[in-house]
């Protein structure tokens, strides 16, 4: 049998594209708060072990689950940046998550995780070295603006992906890849940077357009209907 994953979710953030008092990973979607549905999708996974939750210091939002979907959820102190609070959860990760463990990284506000997808992640990035990213590829046409704001140029988009998560890398791997890019002041975006700037090529897994991080009021509505879509 494979060893099963944790996966940690960042989820520190307030959220302040979004807008409002309320975080948008406590904001509710067809009565439980997104975090919930982000978590239920990696939970439901049979290979998914439990989910290390990095919060803000003092979160009076947390609702203080410590289970789901009868799997372990615990929760750590997060950062100021993202790349902080990753690096954070995968310290505080429980004793029997080894070194050469693979670890999942997901967005706290990307709800919509379609279970083949986080399969497929899996079984591809659990047989490469290095681990896994899901991706999608850039279809729209790209235009490189200038100071003024006119198009410069069009650029090609051929071998262009757009970065999702989940993201899955070893626990030992990838927390050296977060510090060495933080004791050079480099702020990475994802994990998958933080591992390129040591010279590893994650593979790229084609993950469902579904699959998007909720960072507009416009997104969560769409998330609702999706949820529409599904219970229908």
């Amino acid at each position: 049998m494979t060893t099963r994953v944790w996966a940690v979710v960042p989820a520190a953030g307030r959220g302040t594209r979004f807008g409002g008092p309320v975080p948008k990973q406590y904001l509710l979607a067809a009565g439980e708060p997104l975090l919930a549905h982000t978590l239920e999708a990696l939970l439901s996974h049979p290979g998914v072990a439990g989910v290390m939750v990095v919060i803000a210091e003092n979160d009076a939002d947390w609702p203080g689950w410590n289970a789901l979907a009868g799997k372990p959820v615990v929760t750590c102190s997060g950062g100021d940046t993202r790349a902080a609070s990753v690096l954070a959860g995968l310290q505080a990760l429980p004793e029997s998550v080894r070194a050469d463990d693979f670890v999942l990284v997901h967005d706290a506000a990307r709800p919509n995780l379609p279970p083949g997808d986080l399969a497929r992640l899996l079984e591809v990035g659990r047989a490469d070295p290095v681990g896994a990213i899901l991706a999608a590829p850039v279809r729209d046409t790209l235009k490189r603006a200038g100071d003024d704001g006119g198009i410069d140029r069009t650029e090609p988009r051929e071998r262009l992906w757009r970065a999702l998560t989940p993201q899955l890398f070893r626990r030992h791997q990838l927390t050296r890849a977060l510090l060495d890019a933080a004791a050079a002041g480099v702020a990475v975006t994802d994990e998958a940077m933080a591992m390129e700037r040591q010279g590893a090529r994650p593979l790229l897994v084609e993950g469902d357009e579904r699959n998007f991080k909720v960072t507009t009021p416009a997104d969560l509505a769409r998330f609702e209907f999706e949820l529409s879509r599904r219970d229908g």
